[in-house]
């Protein structure tokens, strides 16, 4: 009967169970994460190598000229020593982990969660995979507010695959004039982070004008029409962040 279990073991059946609880579904991004891992003994002992948990986010990429979504983590952690855990027998681990400022806010189709898995040599490794729900650091928030204060609407927000960066994408805010001193003068701003801490971020934006006469028109066909700037912003610029954005933007206008 042993022998059979640990058979059923081997392919999942009976197996050891892992369950993550979180004290919140909903996080900022560079916050702390806090809960419990718990693990259930199955139908014979099992030795368990590690307990890891990683936060993955989901990012859209081309291939075959047909955009499709993909996964990637940006986070990786392995939670404990190696341990048996008998028939039936249940532990809790204690989870305190910080939310990498860098996570990807959850806004239009993207989708962020934590899952946790056990490492069981010669079994079927059990996971457990729970979404959140992710803000804005303060300071990347007040980028997008003050876009927003700009006279701009946010139209969509979506991570695309990106090469060289930390992760295989950037998250990328798309915004359109609708009213003020932008509006007609700008077809789009994008607004990508692409580095962030508790006390700055690094954010790019690229301008995209609207054409005006022939010329305009040839250079928007050529993409010509768009620039991009890097600015780096810190907590110490948010009390005058509008002049900041507004003056950067103007130039060209």
């Amino acid at each position: 009967m042993t022998f059979f279990n640990k058979v059923l073991a081997s392919v999942g059946i009976g197996n050891a169970q892992v369950d993550t609880k979180l004290e919140r579904s909903v996080y900022t991004a560079g916050q702390l994460m806090r809960g419990v891992v718990w693990v259930k003994g199955g139908n014979v002992e099992q030795h368990i190598d590690s307990i890891y948990l990683m936060v993955y986010a989901t990012y859209v990429r081309e291939s075959d000229d047909k955009k499709v979504t993909d996964q990637a983590a940006v986070l990786k952690r392995k939670l404990n020593e190696p341990f048996t855990i008998g028939v039936g027998e249940t532990r809790e681990i204690p989870l305190e982990l910080e939310l990498p400022y860098d996570t990807p806010i959850t806004q239009g189709k993207t989708r962020v969660w934590v899952e946790t898995g056990l490492d069981i040599k010669q079994a079927v490794d059990p996971g457990d995979k729970d979404y959140i729900e992710v803000k804005a650091t303060p300071i990347g928030e007040a980028v997008l507010d003050t876009v927003r204060a700009l006279g701009f609407r946010l139209r969509e927000v979506e991570c695309q695959h990106a090469r060289g960066q930390k992760y295989p994408f950037l998250q990328e805010f798309e915004f359109v004039p609708v009213r003020g001193a932008y509006k007609g003068k700008l077809d789009e701003l994008e607004v990508t982070f692409l580095e962030q801490s508790a006390d700055e971020v690094t954010i790019l934006l690229q301008v995209d004008k609207r054409a005006r006469g022939l010329s305009g028109f040839l250079s928007e066909a050529m993409g010509m029409d768009e620039t991009n700037v890097h600015l780096r912003v810190s907590k110490n610029d948010v009390d005058f962040l509008e002049s900041k954005l507004n003056a950067t933007i103007s130039r060209f206008c």
